[in-house]
């Protein structure tokens, strides 16, 4: 297809599709979608002269950064979303951004790194069951986008059900609050391109677009549905690590009270004994005993005692 181009293909209306060359692509009758990584020198150029697209779009589908959102530019629209990064080794709140434009006759979808959901469709276009008509192609990348954000989801609910019991058990505490620290920061990511994304297909699905049928805005709606619960499910996730840092928290400062407790205990045993031992240590006359060969066993009895003493006082005042 040329340097960038993924794949080029001609939709036959039946949920199949053939491929298209690069001298084919203006002139498809049926709907035609191109697939490109938009980070390639020639992908804006190849998007301006063989596609055909606005400059305004083209410099809008290749820009660095991007968030959800969509934009109506005469009979077609712009829309960016962003699908979870299920690359090796990748985290999958760091989200990858997807531009598709889509008009009467064309799709273009534009990605730096490597979206299942695009080859999802792909897939399904391949076997002959794949989308017929614009409105159909968004809906369906639309529709793999949450569907892999599930996943996802499912993973961040186990991983914090998990954490639960572990807290439950008295785990250690410290690599507890690293492990929910970093599921709260997946969880805030994700909600804060998902909640600008719903908005988008909600959006989408009232544009009055010639090509958008009304089967096709009822499932745009209902994908948007999915994305709302999707969001309703990361709130709660929050809201259970938030629970699940309190408890941790208290936990902390119960067993930090329990060991001041204790010190607090074995301090009071020793201040009067070291009172005791300093005042009969004075290097002055008239120590009561010093010449008596018993003096020390005394001594250590009357420390015993006031020892007893002291225990049944703070057991009688419920500090042990």
């Amino acid at each position: 297809m040329g340097e960038g181009v993924g794949v080029a293909v001609e939709l036959d209306g039946n949920g199949g599709c053939r491929e298209l060359d690069l001298d084919e692509i203006r002139e498809a009758r049926d709907t035609m979608w191109a697939d490109l990584d938009y980070e390639e020198t020639t992908a804006a150029d190849w998007l301006e002269t063989t596609v055909g697209l606005d400059p305004v779009i083209v410099e809008a589908m290749t820009a660095e950064e991007t968030r959800p959102r969509l934009v109506r530019h005469r009979d077609g629209v712009l829309v960016i979303l962003r699908g979870v990064n299920l690359n090796p080794g990748a985290d999958p709140e760091d989200m990858v951004s997807l531009r598709v434009w889509v008009d009467e006759r064309r799709v273009v979808s534009a990605h730096r790194r490597r979206l299942l959901a695009v080859e999802d469709v792909q897939g399904q276009l391949a076997a002959g069951q794949g989308p017929a008509t614009p409105g159909d192609l968004i809906e369906a990348l639309a529709t793999r986008l949450v569907a892999r954000m599930g996943g996802v989801l499912s993973e961040l609910d186990e991983s914090i059900d998990a954490l639960e019991e572990e807290v439950v058990e008295g785990a250690e505490h410290r690599e507890l609050r690293s492990r929910l620290a970093s599921l709260r920061r997946q969880a805030i990511t994700l909600r804060r391109y998902l909640a600008p994304q719903r908005e988008v297909l909600a959006a989408f699905q009232t544009q009055k677009l010639s090509w958008l049928r009304e089967d096709d805005r009822l499932r745009l709606r209902e994908v948007a549905d999915r994305t709302t619960r999707h969001i309703e499910d990361l709130d709660a996730a929050r809201e259970r690590a938030a629970v699940t840092q309190e408890e941790i928290n208290s936990r902390t400062a119960e067993q930090m009270n329990r060991r001041m407790l204790g010190l607090s205990i074995v301090a009071a045993l020793f201040l009067p004994l070291g009172f005791l031992t300093g005042l009969l240590g004075i290097n002055v006359a008239g120590i009561p005993g010093a010449e008596a060969p018993r003096a020390f066993l005394v001594v250590c009895g009357l420390l015993v005692l006031v020892v007893g003493g002291q225990l049944a006082l703070l057991r009688a005042i419920r500090w042990m």
